[in-house]
């Protein structure tokens, strides 16, 4: 159960990674990032796919490109982000209590 939070996690980090890489250096083509992240060409290519489903980056001839919704997703990020660690603090200040009990 835990073994698939922290594959989706790192999928999570992975995606972002690539969407600061095309906010950083757009327009940023797929061998660019692969070479620059370590990612095989397959993982970038569907961290991209994803990026685009979300509408948050767009292809274009010279590689892919931020959307207008690229900068309100980023200034979001930070406050959804923290609420899923909030609550799995909870998850574990609970746990850690019914333990010891």
């Amino acid at each position: 159960m835990i073994d698939r939070l922290e594959k989706e996690v790192d999928m999570l980090e992975r995606h972002l990674e690539v969407l600061r890489m095309v906010i950083d250096s757009e327009p940023i083509g797929i061998v660019k990032m692969s070479n620059e992240t370590g990612y095989p060409h397959h993982k970038v290519r569907y961290s991209l796919r994803v990026l685009e489903e979300e509408t948050l980056i767009e292809p274009s001839s010279q590689g892919a490109i931020t959307t207008d919704r690229t900068s309100e997703f980023v200034d979001e990020l930070d406050g959804k982000v923290d609420t899923v660690v909030e609550k799995l603090e909870g998850m574990k200040i609970e746990n850690a209590a019914e333990i010891e009990s």
